[in-house]
């Protein structure tokens, strides 16, 4: 029975913007090393090829040292890649593709569905039939043509698409690049190979979204998986999610009121590993010891995550009379801080100002303090 991987959604060269140079950096590599793994996967489980159902790419101007390292990471696995453009990396007459193949980056097994053809496979036992998108959003149901495409009897068919399977996703995802429901039967396909959905989710008996290989937002729809399937005309599919995501995406949201609240967030990260990327939300209140102390948290989680950023926007700085007591304000210094620890709960801007103000100044009053202390 031919079997198959069938995944999508790589992104390959994401930017990942919301998060610092490094991290993202180190986002953007777990992306390629994750086509590493898919390649690896391919090869112990022998499939007979790979089904790439779009977006292999985040946009059009990736880098060319991108565009080969993608390529190169396919190695593991000697056999057919069928690689479809999405929406993110469509077949424009000047696209990702064309300059692929200028750069000589295209393997020999790399078979790029460019056009609506069918692609015969296993000496024509089995007949894959792409549905490439042509340009980023398009408003007609290019899987269309699966219905008439002619197969001898036996042949095993198995379509190759990108987009929104209608009527059947949530969060208003029914918009371009629509695909019929029903695609599967109404084409006589064996197995539809959809991508565009980032997470796992089966559609209907022959029709699945395989998501994303390695996670890519804090939403989780189950992203993360490759789906192996075994295929037989006539017969509903054989399919088995695998795991090759590497990475947890967690978002961490807590409150803090009382020095055992820093206490507990600091237990919590000190939990993470080179396999998590958070997003840390911290609001409440804190005086200026507690403050520095949770900077001191913060900094040393970064060095345990992959990736990791803070919003601490919603965070109040209350310095206590002991605070102020060691800044040793008085005067006008002492007026400056209480104006400052009020503005905080000022709307936008100005609270954000007045807020990293006061820590700045508090800094500041420390370090002349602490050099006057030692002087």
């Amino acid at each position: 029975m031919p079997k198959f991987l069938h995944t999508a959604d790589w992104q390959i060269g994401k930017q990942f913007g919301g998060f610092e140079p490094d991290d993202a950096a180190l986002l953007a590599k777990a992306r390629i090393d994750g086509i590493r793994a898919i390649a690896e996967l391919a090869a112990a489980e022998q499939v007979d090829g790979v089904l790439v159902a779009g977006d292999a790419f985040d946009a059009q101007m990736v880098a060319d040292k991108t565009i080969q390292q993608a390529f190169r990471a396919m190695e593991p696995y000697p056999g057919p890649w069928f690689l479809l453009p999405g929406n993110h990396d469509a077949g424009l007459i000047e696209s990702v593709w064309t300059r692929a193949q200028r750069l000589g980056a295209v393997p020999a097994n790399a078979v790029l569905c460019l056009t609506p053809t069918p692609v015969p496979l296993l000496d024509g036992r089995v007949v894959v039939l792409p549905a490439p998108l042509t340009q980023r959003n398009t408003f007609a149901d290019l899987t269309g043509w699966f219905d008439h495409a002619a197969t001898d009897p036996g042949v095993i068919r198995i379509g190759l698409a990108h987009g929104s399977a209608q009527g059947v996703l949530h969060d208003g995802i029914d918009s371009a690049n629509p695909i019929a429901a029903g695609r599967a039967d109404s084409a006589r396909l064996d197995y539809l190979a959809l991508g565009d959905w980032h997470g796992t989710a089966q559609i209907d008996a022959k029709t699945w979204y395989s998501g994303t290989h390695e996670q890519d937002r804090f939403r989780g729809n189950d992203p993360g998986n490759v789906l192996i399937i075994e295929v037989e005309a006539g017969q509903a599919p054989r399919v088995r999610p695998v795991r090759v995501g590497r990475h947890r995406w967690q978002q961490i949201e807590v409150a803090l009121q009382v020095a055992s609240d820093i206490e507990a967030l600091e237990a919590t990260l000190e939990t993470l590993s080179a396999a998590d990327v958070v997003d840390l939300t911290v609001t409440g209140a804190v005086d200026l010891a507690s403050h520095e102390r949770l900077q001191r948290v913060v900094s040393r989680a970064q060095g345990r995550a992959l990736a990791l950023r803070w919003d601490l926007a919603g965070l109040q700085l209350l310095p206590s009379p002991e605070d102020i007591a060691s800044l040793r304000a008085d005067g006008y210094l002492a007026d400056a801080i209480d104006e400052l620890r009020n503005a905080q709960t000022l709307d936008g801007d100005a609270g954000d100002l007045a807020r990293d103000s006061l820590i700045l100044l508090a800094t500041t009053m420390r370090g002349v303090n602490t050099t006057g202390a030692s002087a």
